[in-house]
């Protein structure tokens, strides 16, 4: 009973959660990390670093750098790299043992990274210190400039962190870790004007001309980079880069204006800040990678072992200097710098800009420069802190429940997203009145059509394009890992739209099954249909696929989809990259501005449902099939049917886009996608024989029936006279 007893203390009680290091240490070898070692000794309780051991010695240190750091990559995940420092604080090993980096796994070859990776051995970690992180130079992979700068910081911050912890290479750990000694001054005045913000350090300038550029790239190992030299006189601005740290309200009152401060004051959650960033020349700070995958590659935050990417959903364009005397500048955006980074406006940082040159058709070569920063004294003031005790805002925050935080956080991305969401709710409020009121709505056929196509166009251009609100699959998987692991609304809600849709589907599929979203919600359901009617007004060819054929390609989907959902059980990140066979990716989010076999896949997809409608959506959509199985659930049949559909009329059968009409008049509804287009039909004088059919006895009726009292049979001379009266 005691030994019971025990267990159950043992199971019930808090555990110490477990690093990434135990986890990822037990497969690999120490020889192919450090030549000549031969084992790793046991992890440290106390930091996450193991030795690594040559005949029983001690000759480095092995450690996960996402154990240390906290930097992510293009897929928002940790990339993690293990890494070996000898006593003298040089880096003696590096290996890239897990990411989830999309453009690494597809597009460019896997090793080409690890080489790159591995190439950090001998790194100087006390020349890196003395330098703030600089004295080496990046070598950056074209097309995966991201992933290996936040490898490369990764690298730098997590070593420096080890060797300052382990005294390696005569280093020592940072004193004043026991709190910040200064905190912003709330009664601070703003600036005068943008002089006056120049000369004294509120504003930082970064100015660099297209002689410094060429200097500097004429040095680089690479002499493509010397001879791509740019042709501008030496004294043209190649940049003018400003910034500011506008979190601070006298610094957003006086260079933002009141207006814009009370907006940035109402766009940032508590414990976050803001950088103002001003620019203009020939090059920009920006760039356009930030389109296609959501993170800014060009300027990085960097705070002694902070570092800082901004993404796009922590940006926002500047309208307007509110500051006199402040110059014309071609680009002013603010990026928000989030609590969690754990970013200290009070100390120094550096905004670090990268820039490239192109030496080949797909090859570029990069380098770095830095623009500096500290809040000037006139901003801050003493905090009288003891040092064993942490001053009450760190107290505060370390106290506050991580619930409460993640629903503020959710509350203010929905207050953001208000305008979307009325968009989004007057659609499903439009869809669910045609669907209630199908018999009036489709009762004209030509209106309906219009009505039809220009939802759709809603649905591609609003829906998808600008609001990036497409379903997939890999919801679905999110959500049944979010069910084993642990389920929390919170991540789900942290995404309005996707939230509300699939309450929406949940509900549309007890009604009318899953048509309601793929035959009307989906962006690329509508971008096919409406790619195929411009097919038809062209005279393209239209092909219907024998019944056989037909019904024999539609387990293709529950195919894909139960193998998607198999290989999440093992791994979710699998999964993930297998689930590229939805091409809303490419087509929605990311508006083809992808690598060319991604657009080459979705166009071969839009070509063939240019001769057979919706044929992705028909045989090969995971996310369809996944929606299709829970369909038979539906309360209601709203699909209005005759006795005659089937046997012997086929009309509907033929007609239907998609096929979901057996040969014997029974609709499918795991393939019908509720586009009401049979419903037109059956109410069509035209088309619908027993409609056509009604019409004739009752005209056949009315001719057969006796004339009223008084009015004079056919053929009388008063007939036509009475007629027209």
């Amino acid at each position: 009973m005691c030994l019971v007893v025990a267990g159950l203390v043992l199971l019930t009680a808090p555990g110490r959660t477990e690093t990434v290091l135990e986890k990822l240490l037990p497969e690999q070898v120490a020889a192919s990390l450090v030549p000549g070692a031969d084992a790793f000794g046991p992890i440290r309780a106390d930091l996450a670093v193991a030795p690594v051991l040559k005949g029983g010695q001690t000759i480095g240190w092995a450690f996960v750098t996402s154990d240390f750091v906290g930097t992510t990559g293009y897929s928002g995940k940790p990339i993690h790299t293990l890494v070996a420092v000898d006593m003298d604080a040089r880096v003696a090993g590096v290996r890239l043992v897990k990411h989830s980096e999309p453009i690494v796994l597809i597009g460019i070859p896997d090793a080409k990274v690890k080489a790159l990776v591995e190439g950090y051995a001998g790194l100087d970690l006390v020349a890196e210190a003395e330098s703030g992180g600089t004295a080496h130079d990046v070598d950056i992979i074209s097309g995966a400039t991201v992933t290996v700068m936040v490898i490369d910081d990764s690298i730098v911050r997590s070593g420096l962190k080890v060797a300052r912890a382990l005294g390696l290479g005569g280093l020592k750990a940072d004193a004043g870790t026991a709190g910040p000694k200064l905190e912003l001054n709330p009664d601070a005045a703003p600036p005068a004007d943008w002089f006056t913000a120049e000369g004294d350090g509120t504003l930082r300038r970064l100015a660099l001309d297209v002689g410094q550029v060429n200097a500097a790239f004429a040095a680089h190992p690479d002499p493509r980079a010397r001879d791509r030299a740019l042709t501008e006189p030496p004294e043209t601005t190649f940049i003018e880069m400003q910034a500011a740290l506008v979190s601070v309200p006298a610094i957003a009152r006086g260079l933002l204006g009141e207006a814009a401060a009370a907006n940035l004051h109402g766009w940032l959650a508590t414990g976050d800040h803001a950088v103002a960033v001003m620019g203009r020349g020939l090059y920009s700070f920006k760039g356009s990678g930030y389109v296609r995958g959501g993170i800014f590659d060009r300027i990085v935050l960097i705070q002694d072992d902070v570092s800082v990417r901004f993404r796009d959903r922590d940006h926002r364009r500047l309208g307007a200097i509110a500051a006199d005397g402040a110059p014309e500048f071609t680009e002013m955006d603010l990026f928000r710098i989030p609590a969690a980074s754990g970013f200290d406006p009070a100390r120094p940082f550096r905004l670090q800009l990268l820039v490239q040159r192109e030496v080949g058709p797909i090859e570029k070569v990069f380098h770095t420069f830095d623009l500096g920063y500290q809040l000037p004294p006139a901003y801050l003031r003493s905090v009288a802190v003891a040092p064993s005790e942490a001053p009450p805002q760190a107290i505060a925050v370390a106290d506050r429940d991580e619930g409460h935080a993640q629903a503020d956080l959710w509350k203010r991305i929905w207050q953001d997203s208000r305008a979307k969401i009325v968009v989004l709710a007057g659609m499903l409020l439009v869809l669910t009145g045609v669907f209630f009121f199908q018999s009036w709505a489709t009762r004209h056929a030509r209106a309906f059509t219009i009505f039809r196509m220009a939802y759709l166009t809603v649905t591609l251009v609003v829906l998808g394009w600008m609001f990036n609100a497409q379903l997939s699959v890999v919801n679905l998987m999110a959500l049944f890992g979010s069910l084993v692991n642990g389920f929390s609304w919170q991540a789900f809600l942290l995404d309005p739209l996707t939230f509300i849709l699939w309450f929406a589907v949940a509900a549309a599929l007890l009604f009318w099954g899953r048509g309601a979203y793929c035959g009307w919600l989906c962006p690329f359901g509508a971008l096919q249909e409406l790619t195929n009617r411009i097919a038809r007004r062209l005279h393209v060819p239209q092909w219907t696929l024998p019944w056989g054929l037909h019904e024999r390609l539609w387990p293709l989907k529950y195919m894909i989809f139960l193998g998607l959902f198999g290989v999440s059980l093992v791994s979710v990140e699998q999964a993930e990259h297998l689930a590229e066979v939805e091409p809303f990716k490419t087509a929605i989010i990311l508006k083809f501005l992808r690598a060319w076999p991604f657009v080459a896949y979705v166009a071969a997809l839009l070509v063939a449902g240019l001769f057979v409608e919706r044929f992705y959506c028909r045989y090969l959509c995971p996310l369809g099939a996944a929606l299709a199985i829970p369909a038979r659930l539906r309360m209601f049949d709203w699909l209005k049917r005759y006795h005659e559909c089937g046997n012997p009329c086929q009309t509907c059968a033929r007609e239907c886009p998609v096929q979901s009409i057996h040969p014997t008049g029974e609709i499918n509804p795991n393939e019908c996608i509720n586009c009401l287009h049979c419903q037109v039909l059956y109410q069509s004088e035209a088309k619908c024989p027993v409609v056509i059919k009604k019409l004739k006895r009752r005209e056949a009726v009315a001719a057969s029936a006796p004339p009223k009292l008084g009015t004079p049979p056919a053929g009388h001379p008063n007939a036509a006279r009475v007629k027209s009266a």
